[in-house]
């Protein structure tokens, strides 16, 4: 196996083994740039330096097969790669805490912990999104530490488990605070695409948030439609049909389901903070999807006694037909259900070689059939589509089985 003392990289991706930083590694390191992927989790070193890809995303292990092949790619935990990299990619967001305000102090944290390892005419790329006015903070920083680096924020914008073939064809983002920033920013992202589209930081960083609010916005506008129409006892899907049937102007119209994910509500909420918390928009967005687990536990109880029936919920990722669980909203509902339902059985297709701690009921798709009273299609993997409910009650919010999804 390939050893640091033995590769000099181009590139280092800090957090460069999780589902933005190793994508981007391994796609870099695949068009034949030396790139190490920083990280401090030694069980994903030692896969992606193994050739394994610890999450699913599409054809990313061929890529990382031919990278490991070329003696292009390596993952570590040893920060003097930081040191012999003209590149550093910074993967470490700002998340909200628990008052949905920013923390930038983790991604400051990070560069602090490392700082010692920067050197001045580097190329810094924070990559992740990031409270707007970061990207100058985080620039301010090193020079405030005597360092001489550009720094750009160039967001990430891939769909999870697409990222070999959006990382290739989605028009990239950059920023900078020089010309010589955009022009090193450029010459990086030129070697996936050479569609850039170039920005001011404060720019680029909204870009980032207002593209994921609206998305989430979107989803809230649907929830919200659903639940007007179900209490109506209206099976909303015949509606949404007729809404969409070739009438372009609502062909981009979401379906009703669980709007979730590490990106979605976070954004909304950190843009919500920049505005001084007058972003009603986004906080209504926040309470209706952040609220449908309620209303779905709600309605089934108005019609079955739970404290007498077993619920199983179908689907624990936060997306269909992937394996992340991350902030997904099957989790609220498991938490509300097992304070009103006689037992509650959770399974889910891709976590059956996961091992989820403090989850002692994840059951197979068949004795979750088998012992459930009520089935609620929480994620609609594919998967799903095929089984026998066995004329079980099945509440169906996607309408994935495409029998209405009044509750």
């Amino acid at each position: 196996m390939l050893e640091l003392k033995n590769f000099v990289p181009e590139i280092t991706v800090i957090g460069g083994c999780g589902h933005v930083g190793l994508p981007l590694s391994v796609m870099f390191a695949s068009r034949g740039k030396k790139v190490c992927a920083l990280d401090i989790n030694k069980e994903l070193i030692n896969k992606v330096n193994n050739g394994i890809i610890p999450f699913i995303d599409e054809d990313l292990d061929k890529h990382l097969l031919k990278a490991l092949n070329n003696n292009c790619f390596l993952a570590t935990d040893d920060p003097i790669c930081i040191k012999e990299s003209n590149i550093i990619i910074i993967i470490i967001g700002t998340p909200v805490d628990e008052h949905l305000n920013p923390k930038v102090y983790e991604l400051k944290n990070v560069i602090n912990k490392y700082l010692s390892y920067f050197k001045s005419g580097q190329l810094i790329v924070l990559r992740s999104t990031v409270y707007p006015g970061t990207t100058e903070l985080i620039y301010e920083m090193f020079k405030g530490n005597n360092l001489d680096v550009d720094v750009s924020f160039c967001p990430e914008r891939i769909a999870q488990g697409f990222s070999v073939k959006e990382l290739v064809e989605l028009p990239q983002i950059i920023s900078s605070f020089s010309e010589n920033g955009i022009k090193r920013a450029k010459e990086l992202f030129n070697i996936l695409t050479n569609d850039i589209v170039v920005l001011k930081p404060i720019e680029a960083e909204l870009a980032k948030l207002f593209t994921n609010t609206w998305r989430y916005i979107n989803f809230a506008i649907s929830n919200q439609f659903y639940m007007i129409a179900n209490d109506y006892g209206v099976d909303f899907y015949k509606i949404y049909h007729a809404m969409t049937h070739n009438y372009p102007r609502t062909k981009n119209f979401p379906r009703a389901g669980f709007a979730a994910g590490p990106c979605l509500f976070k954004d909304t909420m950190q843009l919500a903070s920049f505005y001084k918390n007058n972003f009603f928009l986004g906080h209504a967005a926040m309470l209706i999807n952040e609220g449908l687990p309620n209303y779905i536990v709600d309605k089934i109880k108005s019609k079955h006694n739970l404290k007498e029936s077993s619920v199983g919920i179908l689907g624990l990722t936060f997306k269909a037909d992937n394996d992340d669980i991350r902030e997904s909203l099957s989790f609220k509902l498991k938490k509300l259900l097992e304070l009103e339902a006689k037992k509650v059985y959770c399974s889910d297709y891709y976590l059956k070689e996961k091992n989820l701690k403090n989850f002692d009921n994840l059951v197979s798709e068949e004795e979750l059939i088998n012992n459930s009273d009520i089935i609620i299609i929480a994620t609609p993997h594919k998967k799903y589509k095929n089984l026998d409910y066995k004329n079980k009650k099945v509440y169906d919010i996607w309408n994935f089985l495409e029998k209405g999804g009044i509750i």
